[in-house]
């Protein structure tokens, strides 16, 4: 298969990228980048938690807008960027503290002026966690 990026696909310079912003506060950690995916893992602590112990499906959804944004964004070219028009979740199992919980991300369309990213989070012992769709919009230009 050929690659889908159009842009360098450093997980290290993604991660310390990551790191400054709401990704770096959850601990989401990009650990692969498929032809056309983007894995990463995320540790389940007392933060990602709601008031009944559990993983905070919100957090779910900071982890697939993470990978759902870079994935669409590594696919243009350097005079486009990506926003998030619409994201959903659906959350099948309970995920408890202690836990590291793996995404993978996938696009379903990757269009000129839309994407359709798909992130599937899992739990440490593979069960589905929460699947989510993300949908960008591709803009001209940066960011102010």
């Amino acid at each position: 298969m050929t690659s889908i990026w159009k842009r360098p696909p450093d997980i290290a310079a993604i991660n310390a990228r990551i790191a400054k912003g709401a990704g770096g506060v959850f601990g989401i950690r990009l650990t692969a980048i498929g032809d056309d995916s983007l894995e990463a893992e995320m540790p389940v602590e007392a933060q990602h938690l709601q008031p009944f112990g559990l993983l905070h499906g919100g957090v779910s959804v900071v982890l697939s807008e993470t990978l759902g944004s870079l994935g669409c964004l590594l696919t243009l070219p350097p005079d486009r960027h990506a926003v998030g028009l619409e994201i959903n979740a659906n959350h099948m199992a309970a995920v408890t503290p202690g836990q590291v919980v793996t995404a993978v991300c996938r696009p379903f369309h990757t269009g000129r002026t839309t994407q359709v990213w798909q992130t599937e989070i899992r739990r440490a012992d593979g069960k589905l966690a929460c699947v989510s769709r993300l949908t960008c919009a591709v803009i001209e230009g940066g960011f102010a």
